[in-house]
């Protein structure tokens, strides 16, 4: 599907949940010495792959069930982010975020193609592709780490009882500065959809992102950020993904580091 008219506004991003988080500096992080264009190690993660999706969207439900498959790979971080810009259409989207829509216009605002639609993935922060062509998103891949060489710079994010700490090493290359962001995810949700497109229709989704956190701002220098577990690992969220995009919010670029990590 298209892109709806009016379906971007000027202001907030309306993200978060009002959640503050707390940035310590660390000098004692080791850094690693990585080449400009390297294979994934074990451990690392190979692509981000975002996939804005509609439930009043009828091509959607193909690219959601691709995410489905695509979560089992180890190597993939996958995020659904369910946009709201069709909710006009008859049904509104219970799991949409309009700041969803905002993260997708802003991408084709980048990009300079001004492409918005469902389903639509976008590789990396940079490659975008129809949410439902494997052999698309694949080759997004392949292309995305020999052209802009992704994900290159290592971060960790660990989770106790208390706290969930993210560290950030010192900048491997040109790019010393990002913004780092947490995403609370929710591993499966399924939808009854009552009306719209997919009306009748029973809708599973994937690694649901349910809210940003903005950590703060990284300055290429090994950094550590730090938020309250109780603030993110809310009733129904599994896990957590954060990544080090370059760009800011209103015009992202490439992903420079990302991780995942199980709530147990």
């Amino acid at each position: 599907m298209g892109d709806a008219p009016g379906a971007y506004e000027d202001g907030g991003w309306g993200l978060g949940v009002g959640m503050k988080a707390r940035r310590v500096t660390s000098a004692a992080l080791v850094l690693s010495v990585v080449a400009a264009v390297q294979p994934v190690a074990a451990g690392e993660p190979r692509a981000v792959i975002e996939l804005f999706t509609s439930q009043g969207c009828s091509s959607c439900p193909a690219a959601d069930k691709l995410l489905g498959e695509l979560s089992k790979d180890n190597s993939l971080i996958t995020l659904s982010l369910p946009v709201d810009y069709w909710d006009y259409l008859g049904w509104k989207d219970t799991l949409a975020l309009h700041g969803h829509s905002m993260r997708e216009r802003a991408y084709a605002n980048a990009r300079g193609d001004r492409e918005v639609y469902t389903p639509q993935v976008v590789i990396d922060g940079i490659k975008p592709v129809v949410g439902s062509d494997k052999a698309a998103i694949e080759k997004a891949i392949q292309q995305a780490r020999q052209k802009a060489s992704p994900l290159l710079l290592p971060v960790t994010l660990a989770v106790d009882d208390k706290q969930v700490t993210v560290s950030v090493p010192a900048a491997l290359d040109d790019h010393r500065s990002a913004e780092v962001w947490l995403c609370p995810v929710t591993h499966k949700i399924t939808v009854s959809v009552e009306r719209g497109e997919n009306s009748g229709h029973t809708l599973t989704y994937y690694n649901v992102v349910r809210g940003w956190v903005k950590l703060g701002d990284w300055d290429g220098t090994a950094q550590k950020f730090s938020v309250p577990r109780a603030d993110v690992a809310k009733d129904g969220i599994n896990s957590l993904a954060v990544f080090v995009q370059s760009g800011v919010a209103t015009k992202p670029g490439v992903m420079l580091g990302a991780a995942k990590a199980d709530l147990q």
